[in-house]
């Protein structure tokens, strides 16, 4: 694009790299579940969320939330007035709604949002450019400030908000490239855009057009990094404005393990990666016996998740695993922990296991580790997920890591007992299925 002979100055004497004076007044409207007024310049736009029970139809039984938006103009926000939308909507306030949804969409875990509906209203006051960005920007204020409210009378247990989310106009005028056009300047722009991004600097959307000549993509790359830096000056402004409710963004969600076996707690937390706050069921409080009345791992699994998860109200797995040898026509299988009568002796169900494999010759000794995780939600169905390891039985024990029957299951020319936590975990039963469950979690 051919640049001007003289450096464009603009109206307000801003530097080309520099955004509006922004305010952010949280609370602005008493009766809302979460508000705020924006002002960036002479732009003023209130937003408002409002939270009701039940999610749209298409979403029914899903377990998921949803969160949509509402754009509107106020009929004098532009200087002349504007008619109000009758029964049909005016079709830029309706891109505009649908823009600012998707965004903030990008904000939410929907699937711990629970049976909730959220909309974010954004009636504009006073327009002088970048209405859209600035709902955007007040929008995600609004959405957290009812999230903090709802939390606090007890409709959740912690804050789904898993990024911040914020928007930015930038745009060519006069050959130069602007950040945060004012109306002025977007209504002669050559090109203008609206890019939303996230904290981390990673892109959520953007809307751009030359309307004037085609935009050189060097011109774009530095619409962009002055959008970046736009948006970062914006987070601070909406971290200030939330104070403490700042703190429910981008918190790690609780994954309670519903097991009193300290070796699989640690091996289940290990294995579930830094993305979550783990705990054992203990560690929450809750310390009753869950009996086991399934007659297949699957069915233990759920029914250990489902009774904690009802009692703590937290995201919760439960693993049942256990040991199938083929020689023994599958024993000790979902009785594996009480294999030789008291539950969790090791060493007597290891002692037990050999002596009823002593005629067995080693390559009948087949047999595999099986576990079921099972995934219970407050708000959605109970998933299982499966994994197995194929090995063999030796005939002593051997090892000194690991638990259960790990120094007797051979797998290669080491039993699991023998291997490192890392080569255990690389290739366990249990693992696997982990593995299977952290894939669906994202």
């Amino acid at each position: 694009m051919k640049k001007s002979q003289t450096q464009y100055v603009r109206p307000d004497g801003r530097n080309a790299d520099e955004g509006r004076k922004v305010m952010i007044t949280p609370h602005f409207v008493g009766a809302a579940d979460g508000s705020c007024l924006i002002e960036t310049g002479k732009t003023r736009v209130i937003c408002t969320a409002s939270v009701e029970r039940g999610a749209p139809p298409f979403l029914r039984g899903t377990g998921e939330g949803w969160v949509t938006a509402e754009y509107a103009m106020l009929p004098a926000s532009t200087g002349r007035r504007k008619r109000r939308d009758g029964l049909k909507r005016d079709s830029r306030g309706v891109e505009i709604s649908r823009l600012i949804g998707r965004a903030l969409r990008q904000a939410v875990d929907r699937s711990r949002l629970g049976d909730v509906s959220i909309t974010i209203d954004c009636d504009v006051l006073e327009a002088d450019g970048g209405t859209r960005t600035a709902a955007i920007t007040g929008g995600f204020v609004a959405l957290v400030l009812a999230i903090q409210k709802i939390m606090a009378e007890g409709q959740l247990k912690e804050s789904p908000i898993i990024r911040q989310v914020a928007g930015i106009s930038a745009g060519i005028v006069d050959g130069q490239a602007l950040l945060d056009l004012c109306y002025i300047e977007d209504f002669s722009a050559q090109t203008d855009c609206n890019v939303v991004m996230d904290e981390s600097g990673k892109l959520i959307e953007i809307q751009g057009a030359a309307e004037g000549m085609p935009m050189a993509v060097s011109e774009l790359q530095t619409l962009l990094s002055y959008a970046q830096k736009g948006v970062h000056h914006l987070m601070e402004k909406q971290r200030e404005a939330l104070g403490e409710a700042a703190d429910l963004i981008g918190q790690k969600p609780t994954l309670v393990i519903a097991s009193a076996n300290q070796h699989k707690v640690d091996e289940i937390a290990r294995m579930a990666g830094e993305k979550y706050r783990v705990v054992s069921m203990k560690e929450m409080g809750f310390v009753d016996d869950i009996v086991e009345t399934g007659a297949t791992f699957e069915e233990n699994a759920v029914m250990k998740a489902e009774t904690v998860c009802k009692a703590l109200g937290y995201l919760t797995i439960a693993d049942d695993s256990g040991l199938e040898v083929d020689a023994l026509n599958g024993a000790p299988g979902i009785r594996s922990a009480r294999y030789a009568g008291e539950h969790g002796d090791d060493k007597k169900n290891n002692q037990k296991l050999l002596a009823d494999l002593a005629q067995v010759k080693e390559k009948d000794r087949t047999a595999r580790f099986v576990s079921a995780i099972a995934l219970a939600s407050p708000f959605q169905k109970t998933r299982i997920f499966s994994g197995s390891c194929e090995g063999l039985i030796g005939f002593e024990e051997k090892g000194t890591g690991g638990f259960g029957y790990d120094p007797l299951f051979i797998v290669g020319d080491k039993t699991f007992a023998q291997l490192t936590k890392q080569e255990k975990d690389s290739i366990s039963h249990r693992s696997r299925a982990m593995a299977k469950l952290k894939d669906h979690l994202g």
